[in-house]
């Protein structure tokens, strides 16, 4: 294979990479937080590509402001998930609240597919369709909004886990909840902030890869799958590890069906995920022992 097509496979699985990594984090964050794998994850980002082509193409809005209506619009999905599906059985066995998201996840594809129908749409790119060429290969305007944004949630999620009393109250709350409830932190709040934030980080997924991979009612099934490979393959817990790991699933992803076959290219998601579980159940990045306490 010749250096440049190595590079638009590269380019390829960096660009649905860096929405799997997106989509991992947001079930870190979630995980971090209450302990449970909230698997409506991929939904979010379905809203987010479903949601900004209704606003588009249904109200007349232009692009930018239904993009933002759109993340707000699934922002404030995932304060109602938290709200009526999960702090009325939040005492509950963590299995039963990750079937209780499983359902959720169900209802929210049901209610897409009777709003939005099962066609696919198609939402315009950010900023043209005319490929730029580097060392041989084509780089499409939206994969460098796509690997952009990405870098910058990354950097602005740091810096408000680090930096702020909030984001340091949600790492209180992963690390301990009844000693983060002692010193006044309101354990509750934070766990309706984590869901926000999640569904946030989905629906910006969803948004830049809509031009890219268009959307359906149903996109949300794989992309959720993918992103929750990928937050194994990091390291469950390790909100960097997990877009790490998805950086590296898709990159993994896009050689395979290069050099083997498209055919293949889901299904080895899951053939690397089993692989890695057998020899580092941990993950690439996670820590060998840890125990959450």
């Amino acid at each position: 294979m010749d250096p440049s097509s190595l590079l638009q496979y590269l380019i390829t699985g960096l660009t649905l990479g860096s929405t799997y990594g997106l989509t991992a984090l947001g079930f870190t964050i979630i995980f971090n937080t209450t302990g449970v794998i909230n698997f409506a994850q991929g939904e979010f980002v379905m809203l987010g590509g479903m949601m900004s082509v209704y606003f588009m193409h249904s109200l007349g809005f232009g692009e930018p402001a239904a993009v933002v209506l759109a993340v707000l619009g699934a922002t404030m999905v995932g304060a109602l998930v938290e709200r009526l599906a999960i702090r009325p059985v939040r005492d509950c066995p963590a299995i039963n609240l990750i079937i209780i998201t499983i359902g959720v996840s169900i209802l929210i594809r049901g209610l897409a597919m009777l709003l939005w129908g099962k066609d696919t749409h198609v939402l315009e790119p950010f900023s043209g369709n005319q490929p730029i060429m580097f060392l041989g290969a084509a780089i499409m305007p939206q994969a460098i909004w796509v690997l952009t944004i990405s870098l910058f949630l990354l950097g602005a999620l740091k810096l408000f886990f680090s930096g702020t009393i909030h984001g340091k109250a949600m790492l209180a709350c992963s690390y301990d909840t009844k000693a983060a409830s002692l010193v006044g932190i309101g354990v509750q709040r934070m766990v309706l902030f984590s869901f926000m934030i999640s569904a946030l980080v989905g629906a910006v997924g969803g948004v830049i890869l809509a031009p890219i991979t268009m959307t359906s009612y149903d996109v949300g099934i794989m992309l959720g799958l993918k992103g929750f490979a990928a937050c194994i393959l990091g390291g469950l817990g390790n909100p960097f590890g997990a877009a790490a790991g998805g950086v590296i699933l898709g990159v993994l992803e896009s050689l395979g069906a290069g050099f083997v076959s498209s055919a293949y290219k889901d299904a080895l998601a899951f053939v690397i995920l089993l692989i890695l579980l057998f020899v580092k159940p941990s993950g690439l990045f996670g820590l060998k022992d840890s125990k959450r306490v």
